[in-house]
C-alpha cells in the first residue's frame, strides 16, 4: 500500500480546521484561504471533484466580535457564528472567483444527514453542485445546532459527507503534520505514521489529547473521522495545511503526512448499509421488464412501477416486489408515496406533467439500491 491511491481519487472532500482558517485566532487567514483556493482550482482543472470543510465561522466571529478568547456558552458560540459564517463564506467566493470558479454555501447538522429525506436532498443538491463546476463549502450549522457545537466538530462531518458523496478521499488539513505514536510535545521519541489502516484501534490510543485553543477537535477526532470514512470505501489523509501545496501534493499520490487506508470496497460499504440498516417503509410493485432492468445493474424507472404500497415520504426505504411476489431488491425511493401513486408505470419524460416539477428521473438510482439473493 503506498500514498498514490490518492492519485486515481476523482472525488475529494477537503477539511480545513479552525487554527488554519483564522490563523490561531488572529482573524481569517485570508492568504491561506486564497492558497487552498489555487491549489483547489488546479486539481478542478484536471477534472477533480472537490468539496471543501471549512471550520472558522465561530473563530472568525470571535474576532469580528472583538472578544479576547472562544465563549463557554452554547447561546454565545451561536450568535459568534452567525457573525463568523458571513464573513467566512465572503472570504471563500472571493478567493475562487479568483480562478472562475463559483462557491456554494451548505450549512449541515447531523441531523441532516441521519434523516433519510434531508441525506437524499443534500446528496442531489451536492451532487448537481459538483455537475455544474461549483465547490461546494460545507460548515456545521453552528448557528442552531445544540448538542454539535459542545462537543461536534467538522472531522466528523468531513467524514459523512465522504461518505455522503461517496467521495474516493478525505484530506484533513490541520495545525499537525500528521499522526504520530505519542504526542510529539510531550514525548520525544515520537515518530511519524505514514501509513496505517484506518480503523485499527491502536490508533485512537496514539491520538488521544485535548484539541487546540481555537479548534474543538484533537488528532483523535480525525482518526475516528477516518475510520467513518473508510466505511464507505474513502481513504483519509490527514497533512499540515501549512506545508506547500498540500492538497496538490496529495492528489498526486505524494506521501505528506499520515494516509489511513479504508480496506473497504466503497460500493460493497454502501450496500452492506441500505441491506442491514433500513426499516422498509413501503413496497414498490415491479413488472418483469423492471425486474430485468435491476439484475442488469440499472436504476428502477417509474415506467416499471405497477404499484406503490404503504405511506412513505421522500427518501424512505423500500421493498421491490417481483411478480412472484418475492422481494429483489430495497433501496431510497425518490418520491414520496402519494407522488409514488401518480407516476407508477409512467415515463420519465411525463414526471413533470404529472407533478408540476421532477425531483429525479428514477424512482430508485441504482446507487441506492440493492439487489438481494
Amino acid at each position: 500500500m503506498s500514498q498514490t491511491r490518492l492519485a486515481n481519487a476523482k472525488r475529494l472532500v477537503v477539511k480545513v480546521g479552525s487554527a488554519l482558517v483564522t490563523n490561531n485566532g488572529a482573524g481569517l487567514d485570508l492568504a491561506a484561504i486564497e492558497d487552498w483556493a489555487r491549489q483547489i482550482a488546479t486539481l478542478r482543472e484536471t477534472g477533480r471533484e472537490i468539496v471543501l470543510v471549512s471550520s472558522g465561522a465561530v473563530a472568525c466571529g470571535v474576532q469580528r466580535l472583538g472578544w479576547g478568547r472562544r465563549p463557554k456558552t452554547v447561546h454565545e458560540k451561536q450568535a459568534a457564528a452567525a457573525v463568523g459564517q458571513a464573513g467566512l463564506v465572503e472570504a471563500y467566493e472571493a478567493a475562487f472567483s479568483k480562478h472562475g470558479l463559483h462557491t456554494a454555501q451548505i450549512l449541515l447538522t447531523h441531523d441532516d444527514l441521519a434523516d433519510r429525506k434531508r441525506y437524499l436532498n443534500a446528496r442531489s443538491t451536492l451532487t448537481t453542485l459538483l455537475e455544474l463546476g461549483v465547490v461546494p463549502i460545507i460548515n456545521e450549522n453552528d448557528t442552531v445546532v445544540t448538542d454539535e457545537i459542545k462537543f461536534g466538530d467538522n472531522d466528523t462531518l468531513g467524514a459523512l459527507v465522504a461518505n455522503l458523496i461517496e467521495a474516493d478521499a478525505l484530506i484533513i488539513l490541520t495545525d499537525q503534520i500528521g499522526l504520530f505514536t505519542a504526542d510529539p510535545r510531550k514525548d520525544p521519541n515520537a515518530t511519524l505514521i505514514s501509513e496505517a489502516t484506518a480503523g485499527d484501534e491502536a490508533l485512537e490510543a496514539m491520538a488521544g489529547g485535548a484539541g487546540t485553543r481555537v479548534g474543538t477537535g484533537g488528532m483523535i477526532t480525525k482518526v475516528i473521522a477516518a475510520k467513518r470514512a473508510a466505511r464507505s470505501g474513502a481513504h483519509t489523509a490527514i497533512a499540515s495545511g501549512r506545508e506547500i501545496d498540500p492538497i496538490i501534493r496529495l492528489a498526486a499520490g505524494e506521501s505528506v503526512g499520515t494516509l489511513l487506508v479504508s480496506q473497504t470496497q466503497p460500493l460493497a460499504a454502501r450496500k452492506q448499509w441500505l441491506a442491514d440498516h433500513l426499516q422498509l417503509a413501503g413496497r414498490l410493485l415491479l413488472d418483469d421488464g423492471a425486474v430485468n432492468a435491476l439484475k442488469a445493474g440499472k436504476s428502477l424507472l417509474p415506467i416499471g412501477v405497477i404499484a406503490a404500497e404503504g405511506e412513505f415520504e421522500r427518501g424512505a426505504a423500500v421493498a421491490c416486489i417481483a411478480p412472484n411476489g418475492t422481494e429483489i431488491a430495497r433501496g431510497l425511493c425518490n418520491y414520496g408515496s402519494g407522488e409514488a401513486r401518480l407516476i407508477t408505470h409512467k415515463s420519465t419524460t411525463e414526471i413533470e406533467a404529472i407533478l408540476g416539477y421532477v425531483d429525479e428521473p428514477e424512482f430508485i438510482h441504482r446507487d441506492n439500491l440493492i439487489l438481494l439473493g
